[in-house]
C-alpha cells in the first residue's frame, strides 16, 4: 500500500501520558479545596444514587403495597359481581371495605359506583358523587383518563378531612366496560412519619415532587415553599430535573451547597428528591481521595488508549486525503507519478510488458452544459467506478486530469490492453446508472501505449495520448494502439 511519511504518534502518547500522569500527581499536593471538588463529583455519582436506590427499595414496601391492595380490588371478582347484579345488598360491600382495612392495615378503604354514583365506604353509603360539587371532581377525572389508577392527595371526608393519600384504581367488567372506582388510602402524617425515619437513618433530606413541581410528601412539616419552581437554587434547575428520569445536581440555598439526586418512581408517578448539604457529605467522604486517585489512573490509561486511536484514524484519513481524488475516489495524479515510477521499473528489470491506457470522456462539456454540473460530478464517479470494477486488482487507475483518466496495466501488451480498453468502452456504454443521470448516455475514447525498451514515462504516456488524439479524430467512442 503507498503510505506517506507523516509524524509517529509514539512521542504524542508519551507526551499526553507524561502531562496526565503530572497532573493527577499534582493532586495529592494541592490543597484540600481541589480535593473537595473530586469528593463532591463521587458524592453526585455514587453516594446519592446508591443512597437513593437504597430509599427507594425502602418507600416501596411502605408506599407501593397500598397499590397492589387497591389493583386487587380493581380486578375482585367479587365487587364486579355485586355491582353488575344491581348493587342490592349494600352491606355486603361495606363488610368487604371494612375486610380490606383489617387485612391490609390501610387507614381507609371505598368504592365508588358508577351506575349509582353511591360513595361506599365500611361505616356504609357515605354520599352519592356529583359532577357539581368540587369535592367529587377526583372520581370524573379518574373515570376519564387511560392509565388503571392514579395517586391523589386529598382530604377524606370519612375521617375529618384528614390529609389523605388515596389510590383511586378503576373497576372494569368482564368486558373491560367502566364500572367506577376502588381504593385505599393511608394518612399523609404516616408517611411523613415514615419520610422522618429515613431522612434520620440515611442522613439525607427525603421529599417526594409530583410532575409539576409540587412537593407533595416531606418531613419538613414547616416547609414554607410547595413547589421547586418557587424554591432557591432549584428554581432555575426546575425544568431540568422533572424533565428526567434519574440525575445528580448541585444547587446553593441559604449559604450552602445542596447535593441533590433525583429519581423517579413509575409506581407513585412521583419524582424521589434525595439531598444533602455538602458540608456534612465531606466529613464522612475524605477518605475516599485514595479511590479517586485510582480512578484517575484509569481515566489516564483511557485517556492514552482513546488519544491513541483517535490519532491512529486521523493518520489514515490525512493519508487518504493525500493519496485520493476527493470526488471520485480513485488515486491523483501526484500519487501516480511515484506508483507509475516503480512499476516501469518493475518492469525493466523482470522484462514483462508494461502498458497504459489513457481514457477521457467524450463531450464532456455538453454533459456539463446540458444537464449540470452535479450531473457531470455524478458521471465522473460513475465512470470512476466502472473502471475500477472492471479492471484486474493488479492494475492501477487514477484521475489524469479533468475527465481523463490513466491506468497502469502491468505484465500486458498492446493487444492485451487493446481488449481490455474495449471491455471498459462497452461497459461504460452500457453502464444503467450513467444512462440515469444523462439520457443520452456517456462513452469514452482510449488511448493504448506499450512501453519500450528504456523509455520514459513522459514518453510512454505521450504517445498514449496521441493514439487517444487519434481515436477523437476518428468518431469517438473507440480505442486506438499507439504506433
Amino acid at each position: 500500500m503507498f503510505r506517506i511519511a507523516l509524524p509517529r504518534k509514539r512521542p504524542v502518547l508519551l507526551l499526553v501520558t507524561l502531562v496526565l500522569a503530572l497532573g493527577f500527581l499534582g493532586t495529592t499536593l494541592v490543597s484540600y479545596q481541589v480535593s473537595r471538588q473530586a469528593i463532591r463529583d463521587s458524592i453526585l455519582t455514587q453516594e446519592l444514587p446508591l443512597t437513593s436506590d437504597t430509599v427507594y427499595s425502602e418507600i416501596l414496601k411502605d408506599l407501593v403495597r397500598p397499590i397492589y391492595v387497591a389493583s386487587m380490588m380493581g380486578n375482585d371478582t367479587f365487587l364486579r359481581d355485586w355491582t353488575l347484579s344491581g348493587e342490592h345488598d349494600k352491606t355486603q360491600v361495606t363488610r368487604y371495605l371494612a375486610e380490606i382495612m383489617a387485612r391490609y392495615g390501610a387507614f381507609t378503604s371505598f368504592f365508588v359506583s358508577a351506575a349509582t354514583h353511591n360513595y361506599y365506604h365500611p361505616s356504609g353509603v357515605l354520599k352519592q358523587i356529583s359532577a357539581l360539587e368540587p369535592r367529587d371532581l377526583w372520581y370524573f377525572r379518574v373515570r376519564g383518563m387511560k392509565e388503571p389508577y392514579e395517586i391523589n392527595v386529598d382530604q377524606d371526608m370519612a375521617n375529618h378531612d384528614l390529609l389523605t393519600i388515596f389510590i383511586n384504581y378503576r373497576v372494569l367488567d368482564y368486558q373491560g366496560r367502566y364500572l367506577g372506582v376502588a381504593g385505599v388510602g393511608l394518612t399523609v402524617e404516616a408517611v411523613r412519619t415514615a419520610i422522618a425515619k429515613y431522612q434520620e437513618r440515611f442522613d439525607r433530606r427525603i421529599s417526594f415532587v409530583d410532575a409539576q413541581g409540587r412537593i407533595l410528601l416531606s418531613a419538613d412539616h414547616g416547609q414554607r415553599e410547595t413547589n421547586i419552581h418557587f424554591m432557591e437554587g432549584l428554581r432555575d434547575q426546575a425544568p431540568a430535573l422533572l424533565g428526567t428520569k434519574n440525575g445528580s445536581y448541585e444547587y446553593e440555598s441559604g449559604g450552602q451547597t445542596h447535593l441533590l439526586n433525583v429519581r423517579y418512581i413509575p409506581e407513585l408517578k412521583w419524582f424521589l428528591f434525595v439531598d444533602k448539604t455538602e458540608d456534612r457529605a465531606l466529613a464522612g467522604i475524605r477518605r475516599t481521595l485514595y479511590v479517586n486517585l485510582a480512578v484517575c489512573l484509569a481515566v489516564t490509561f483511557l485517556v492514552v488508549c482513546i488519544t491513541g486511536m483517535v490519532l491512529t484514524r486521523y493518520q489514515n484519513r490525512v493519508e487518504e486525503m493525500a493519496t485520493t481524488d476527493k470526488l471520485t475516489g480513485l488515486l491523483n495524479r501526484q500519487t501516480l507519478d511515484v506508483l507509475f515510477q516503480q512499476a516501469i521499473s518493475l518492469a525493466q528489470r523482470a522484462g514483462e510488458p508494461l502498458a497504459v491506457l489513457l481514457a477521457d470522456i467524450d463531450y464532456f462539456k455538453a454533459v456539463n452544459d446540458r444537464h449540470g454540473h452535479l450531473a457531470g460530478d455524478g458521471a465522473l464517479k460513475c465512470v470512476a467506478a466502472c473502471l475500477r470494477q472492471n479492471l484486474r486488482a493488479s492494475d492501477t487507475v487514477c484521475r489524469w486530469g479533468g475527465e481523463e483518466f490513466l491506468m497502469i496495466l502491468k505484465n500486458c501488451d498492446a493487444q492485451a490492453g487493446r481488449a481490455l480498453a474495449e471491455k471498459l468502452r462497452q461497459a461504460v456504454e452500457a453502464d444503467a446508472e450513467l444512462r440515469a443521470l444523462t439520457p443520452d448516455g456517456v462513452t469514452l475514447s482510449f488511448g493504448v501505449a506499450q512501453l519500450s525498451a528504456g523509455e520514459t514515462e513522459e514518453n510512454l504516456v505521450g504517445r498514449a495520448d496521441k493514439a487517444l488524439y487519434e481515436a477523437k479524430l476518428a468518431g469517438r467512442n473507440r480505442v486506438c494502439v499507439a504506433d
